[in-house]
């Protein structure tokens, strides 16, 4: 059974974030909290809340040991972007697009535990 979490709306940019994302794809929760806990950015901070409550969903809602499970998917798609001006010379401005992103896990049963 999959098991799926997603943080909507997360205040980094997509790019940022899905080099974070990749690096745990098709590794054990465990092992990808671990990662988590020790990369030094704040992608990695985001990404690991919505991982451990994918753990949290699987434990409480489908009776599930999260341990025995592995990311099977994790994708970080565009959110809505805030537009914001900042002042420039002469008395015009210049646009900047704050980007959003929207973080999906997938958790799926670990194939190779149970054979």
């Amino acid at each position: 059974m999959k098991v799926v979490s997603t943080y909507k709306s997360a205040r980094i940019s997509p790019l940022k974030a899905r080099d974070v994302a990749r690096e745990i794809q098709g590794l054990p929760v465990s092992e990808a909290i671990n990662i988590l806990n020790f990369t030094p950015r704040k992608a990695a901070h985001l990404v690991g809340k919505t991982l451990k409550a994918a753990a949290a969903n699987a434990e409480n809602n489908h009776d599930t040991d999260p341990e025995s499970m592995i990311v099977e998917e994790a994708t970080v798609t565009d959110g809505p972007s805030y537009r914001r001006f900042k002042p420039r010379a002469r008395g015009s401005a210049s646009a900047i697009k704050r980007r959003t992103s929207h973080i999906r896990i997938v958790l799926a049963p670990n194939e190779d535990e149970d054979a």
